[in-house]
């Protein structure tokens, strides 16, 4: 354990402010999961400070500092477009909603005020005078431990405040700890605070937990203690249903699996953790071979998707492309592709969501866990097809074709309307057979023949 830190590895606003606080009779310690990062080594983005100055004195040691919650001691003061929070030291009453404090209580000593925060490790300050650490509850002898354990009276911390146990959740995957039994045994009995958490508090702790190197352990955790079950019940069909011959895991630990093997964005690693949530709905046999079937399970998975990602409050553009991936995450390329079925499959998927589509099949690829590496073949080979199919110029919209809805109405009489778009569509289909077809009279003379009924429109 380390008694002090060197002030010279600390920022230098950092060390100002508190600089400052001192000026004005006043002290301020750094605090909080800053210091936490600081000891494990990791890079710190935010740093918190807290004081006995009161609310109304920090207002006035920093003129400009923004009341971000002054009610509950808080003001943000802003150094070269950075900002830190500095909150005066504080006792918190009741949590009658199990969110926030009905009254805080502005104290001098700053052990009470660390005895009020979640866990031991977020619990540990520092004096940027000198660089004492201050631990008054064993955060860094648990650090060294590897374990995450409450402040005190676990069941207490949590009954005060819902979120806190998906926080430890979190921190479990994104610091890499083990739960304390004692910790553990708290969640369950205060899961009805945990119900009172809004939606967009849950999205963020999943979106930060997404940044873990093994998102995988904090959904465990969730699914153990029962918080899944109320976030997200859709997940928990998936534990203990077994698959084909072509995977080694249950749908729930393929799922933990390719969470975990995904690279890329919180959507992007979300829709890795959910693309086979449509399995257990689709689950059926071949009479034939007895294997286990899930036909269409990729159709019905995002049919599951939306409202879960709306439940959560993704923005309109996050569950968009969260349902795309889910729905067209099944890609069952073979050499017997042409280069037209590949035009069809990229008019189907977009060529927008590619890099993230591939992503998710080859994260699903190594989540079977029937190899220490994975055949990648087929999915090497689809994506060199579609870089030849792209570096040919191919259409693969109605806004690649030599003519649009204007040409069409000039040319051929056409009135505004429907019919227009259909036409186009058709004309679309015939250039995606035959790249040869996208010239301007081709199409004209296609379109006519539609219009004519000689080729089905759509």
């Amino acid at each position: 354990m380390t008694d002090r830190i060197a002030i010279a590895s600390l920022p230098r606003d950092v060390i100002g402010l508190c600089a400052r606080l001192r000026e004005h009779g006043r002290r301020g310690w750094i605090v909080g999961g800053c210091v936490r990062d600081r000891l494990l080594g990791r890079e710190v983005n935010d740093w918190d400070i807290c004081t006995d100055a009161r609310p109304n004195e920090l207002l006035a040691i920093f003129p400009r500092a923004i009341p971000t919650g002054i009610e509950h001691g808080t003001v943000t003061v802003v150094v070269d477009k950075r900002h830190y929070e500095v909150t005066t030291l504080r006792g918190e009453g009741a949590y009658t909603d199990g969110r926030r404090p009905d009254s805080v209580e502005f104290v001098d000593d700053l052990t009470a005020d660390l005895a009020r925060r979640d866990f031991t490790c977020n619990a540990i300050a520092l004096d940027p005078s000198n660089g004492q650490v201050i631990d008054p509850f064993g955060g860094q002898g648990d650090l060294a431990l590897g374990i995450l354990r409450a402040v005190g009276v676990a069941i207490d911390r949590f009954s005060e405040d819902g979120l806190r146990v998906l926080r430890a959740a979190r921190f479990v995957a994104t610091l890499g700890l083990e739960l304390d039994p004692e910790t553990e045994r708290a969640i369950a009995p205060t899961l009805d605070t945990y119900r009172k958490v809004s939606a967009e508090r849950i999205r963020d702790e999943w979106v930060k937990a997404m940044k873990a190197r093994a998102p995988s352990r904090a959904f465990e955790v969730m699914r153990r203690v029962g918080i899944l079950a109320i976030t997200c019940p859709e997940l928990l069909e998936g534990v203990g249903m077994e698959q084909n011959a072509y995977h080694r895991w249950d749908v729930w630990r393929h799922g933990m699996e390719a969470l975990d093997a995904s690279q890329g964005d919180a959507v992007l690693r979300l829709a890795a953790l959910f693309h086979d949530i449509g399995k257990p709905k689709t689950r059926g046999r071949n009479d034939k071979s007895g294997e286990y079937t899930f036909y269409e399970h990729e159709r019905v998975g995002a049919e599951l998707v939306e409202p879960i990602a709306l439940r959560l409050r993704f923005s309109n553009e996050e569950r968009a492309r969260m349902v795309h991936l889910v729905r067209h995450h099944l890609v069952q390329y073979g050499p017997d592709w042409s280069d037209a079925a590949v035009r069809r499959w990229l008019q189907r998927v977009g060529t927008a969501c590619l890099t993230d589509l591939f992503a998710i099949c080859e994260a699903d690829e190594r989540a079977k866990g029937l190899t220490s590496e994975p055949d990648l073949g087929r999915l090497l080979g689809l994506k060199a097809h579609v870089e030849r199919v792209v570096a040919a110029g191919a259409a693969l919209s109605t806004r690649d074709l030599c003519l649009n809805g204007s040409d069409l109405m000039e040319a051929l009489g056409l009135a505004p309307g429907r019919r227009v778009g259909e036409v186009l569509r058709a004309l679309l289909d015939v250039v995606i057979n035959d790249p040869l077809e996208n010239d301007r009279e081709r199409l004209l003379s296609h379109a006519r023949r539609i219009l004519e009924g000689a080729v089905d429109s759509p």
